[in-house]
């Protein structure tokens, strides 16, 4: 009996890794890159315990607790305990993130797309994709845990113990793998890939607000999130163990729980009843913006609340700006050198946190334009293609659709950030806070226009991501690692005034919106002459 539902779960494991044998990579040497960039930084920031014991009183107080979790070891705040605190909660949540993405391409995306239809018809067990799943997430975050505790271990600093190092990796690969779990549970509720990864970030998002409202006003509520969990183990502090065993535990638990889940389902459906739709479509509904925005309603709404509480919960953080910028040196080479004093430095801050706001709030745009790249890889455009549907049209509704998703992801992340900051501090504007955010929707048009241009093209796609990783880089990490001007203003979000501290410039974003126009004429030019991949 056991064979027949888990037969064949090694081959199958062994496609889906071939299937992302350029993904995985990708990311493990990211987090690799990001955890041995940091903590050289942290070292060569603070090398005196002077310096060190400074940071560790400004860290101390409500906003940086729920934000990065609560600060261990700073009677003696060494570079391992700041690397700890500063790096890990992040960390593990964008290791969450990627759980997330590949955990529903294998299950759900799979069903969808008619993958998992095929392999069932073959000799295999009923439940072994999903084990073959868990088992490649399992390899994958055992890989990484390693590698990032030998890579902590090379760097040779004293307070980043090889216990603690190796701890630091745990901790990440067993978050990546709970969350693995959740989103298999998630495949078996939802009946699509976007419904799974809704209710997936959902979830992750409800474990880290717990945890923020626990960690600062009530601890014992930590404990029902296990990103509290993960950070009690207190890495290079105390290197708790048992807690990164409590969350592999659960892990399993979870994973169990979505194998009995996807037995007792048909493929191609899921647990959660859906919701019927109306007898005939509107007028609207049979236009092809209509329909383009129908289809992207749910990711639109979600990642509307997502970039209010993200704006949100950095507006409540202003309040604490003159501890966490002017006693931070990190912050302060990030912010420039001609900072300010309070109002003025508040505003400073606004100015940074505009646009690494701005750059999040393009995620949704990009992936909006790309969903027609979906369809089309899904043999489902040609469908469409065959009517009298212009294919300019076709691809203008996405991009419109996207422009719609700019302004709604935009303007909740500003009004988050506004009304939390108006809320905590009397002296700032409501306009103040919420024009430093909103005055980079040029920007990202010129990441629509992008996407949509490789959309026509039919490949380059991933090019667009990495501009959009370039221009995160440039802002959070060009004033440390003093890039030249000109690599800056590669960038489209360099370009943008940063409002309050500096005067509008009308001009610059006329000439972004300008390049965004020529982008999306070359995109519809192209995309109508190309052949459908079919």
């Amino acid at each position: 009996m056991t064979n027949h539902w888990f037969r064949r779960v090694l081959p199958i494991a062994l496609w889906q890794l071939k299937q992302d044998r350029v993904r995985i990579p990708v990311w493990i040497m990211s987090f690799l890159a990001v955890t041995l960039t940091t903590v050289t930084l942290f070292e060569s920031l603070y090398p005196s315990a002077e310096d060190r014991m400074q940071l560790a009183h400004s860290v101390v107080n409500p906003a940086i607790t729920a934000l990065l979790g609560p600060a261990y070891g700073v009677d003696n705040y060494d570079v391992g305990a700041i690397l700890a605190h500063q790096m890990l909660l992040f960390t593990a949540v964008v290791v969450a993130v990627m759980s997330i993405l590949i955990v529903t391409r294998h299950t759900r995306e799979g069903e969808e797309e008619g993958r998992a239809e095929l392999i069932s018809s073959l000799p295999v067990g009923r439940l072994s994709n999903l084990v073959s799943t868990l088992l490649v997430q399992f390899i994958v975050y055992a890989i990484l845990s390693l590698f990032i505790g030998l890579a902590l271990v090379s760097i040779n600093i004293p307070s980043v113990t090889i216990e603690g190092s190796f701890l630091y990796g745990a901790a990440l690969g067993v978050t990546g793998f709970f969350f693995a779990a959740v989103t298999a549970v998630m495949a078996q509720l939802s009946e699509t890939a976007r419904g799974t990864m809704g209710l997936s970030f959902a979830v992750l998002l409800t474990f880290y607000l717990i945890r923020a409202i626990g960690d600062v006003s009530y601890e014992p509520l930590s404990w029902f999130s296990p990103l509290g969990w993960m950070l009690e183990s207190r890495v290079f502090v105390e290197n708790n163990w048992w807690m990164i065993v409590l969350v592999f535990g659960v892990a399993v638990l979870i994973g169990m729980f979505a194998m009995y889940l996807n037995a007792i389902r048909d493929i191609g459906a899921g647990l959660l009843p859906s919701k019927s739709g109306k007898p005939h479509a509107s007028k609207w509904l049979k236009s092809p913006l209509g329909f383009t925005i129908r289809m992207q309603r749910t990711s639109i709404i979600a990642w509307s609340i997502g970039m209010f509480v993200f704006g949100a919960t950095y507006g409540s953080v202003l309040v604490e700006t003159d501890t966490y910028v002017a006693e931070i040196e990190i912050m302060a080479q990030m912010l420039g050198e001609d900072l300010g004093t309070g109002i003025e430095l508040i505003e400073q801050f606004i100015v940074m946190l505009g646009v690494i706001i701005s750059i999040a709030a393009t995620i949704p745009m990009i992936l909006s334009v790309y969903r027609l790249s979906k369809e089309e890889k899904n043999n489902r455009i040609e469908q469409v293609a065959a009517t009298a549907l212009s294919r300019r049209k076709l691809l203008g509704s996405y991009v419109v659709t996207a422009l719609i998703v700019s302004l709604l992801v935009m303007g909740s992340a500003a009004f988050g950030m506004a009304l939390a900051g108006t809320l905590t501090l009397d002296e700032l504007a409501f306009s103040t806070a919420f024009n430093a955010i909103i005055v980079y929707l040029p920007a990202t048009w010129i990441m629509i226009g992008l996407a949509a241009l490789f959309v026509g093209l039919g490949k380059f796609k991933g090019l667009t991501w990495l501009y959009l990783g370039y221009a995160f880089i440039v802002v959070y990490l060009g004033g440390i690692l003093e890039f030249p001007s000109w690599m800056k203003s590669l960038s489209p979000y360099e370009l943008v005034p940063g409002l309050p501290v500096e005067e509008m410039n009308w001009s610059a974003l006329f000439s972004l919106l300008m390049i965004f126009v020529a982008l999306i004429i070359m995109s519809l030019q192209v995309y109508s002459k190309r052949d459908l991949k079919g």
